[in-house]
């Protein structure tokens, strides 16, 4: 007997490991390793991805940084368009947003939120800080279409603010456009800013357009500079509308 309880205080340890480790294989194939899996998962959770109550808190400050960082952009839009109104005062203006641009017709028309029941008619000038946007060619009660100054089929009498040469000036589909040369040999250099013409028909004159990037005095049947636009119109949110006045008078 003394010899069995000296036996069993020199090996009882390695017995009961050996009987948990038959245990442990035992739920193992019972249980085809599941129990493990959730064990290993219940340890490790901690080192995981945060819980769900985090990941909302997560995404709540990221939306509101986001809505943060919009009003920033419409407070400057908004101080600009109030400072560019300012600097025309002598002109009396109807502020429209722009509420609708086709994807396939995206440099060519836009649709603006104020009609014919504000006063706008046809031929009237759009502008933005900038300058020139285009001309209103159809209205109805409360909208207005817009043909872009980008337009192919867009003209404007324009002239080089430093030389005073003259030409035409049609859109390229894009923030491009170009002038046409009515001068052969006009002087024009690059850099030059272009705005619209005292000759124009439609456009008040000195409403900036663009500055010239290239040019091509040897282009048939004229002379030609490709100008950058200067107004925004890739993307146009609020411009102003008004009659060409001096033309009225002139009618």
């Amino acid at each position: 007997m003394y010899a069995m309880w000296r036996w069993w205080d020199k090996n009882r340890w390695q017995l009961i490991g050996t009987c948990l480790a038959l245990f442990c294989a035992w739920i193992i194939r019972q249980t085809q390793g599941s129990a493990i899996s959730e064990l290993t998962g219940i340890v490790t959770r901690p080192f995981q991805n945060p819980p769900q109550v985090e990941r909302l808190e997560n995404a709540q400050t990221i939306e509101l940084i986001g809505r943060l960082v919009e009003l920033e952009s419409q407070n400057q839009q908004l101080k600009e368009l109030l400072d560019y109104r300012a600097a025309q005062k002598n002109r009396s203006m109807i502020v429209a947003p722009v509420i609708g641009r086709n994807a396939d017709l995206w440099w060519q028309q836009v649709t603006l939120g104020r009609g014919s029941k504000e006063g706008i008619k046809i031929d009237y000038v759009v502008t933005a800080p900038g300058g020139l946007v285009g001309k209103v060619i159809s209205v109805t009660p409360h909208t207005s279409r817009v043909l872009l100054v980008s337009d192919v089929t867009s003209q404007v009498g324009v002239t080089v603010s430093r030389s005073r040469y003259t030409g035409l000036l049609r859109g390229q589909s894009s923030t491009r456009a170009v002038m046409q040369f009515f001068d052969k040999v006009p002087d024009v250099r690059l850099g030059d800013f272009v705005a619209t013409s005292p000759y124009s028909q439609i456009f008040p004159a000195g409403i900036p357009v663009g500055r010239v990037e290239k040019i091509d005095l040897t282009k048939s049947p004229a002379p030609e500079a490709e100008l950058a636009l200067t107004s925004p119109l890739n993307y146009l949110e609020w411009v102003f509308v008004y009659a060409n006045v001096g033309n009225q008078e002139n009618k």
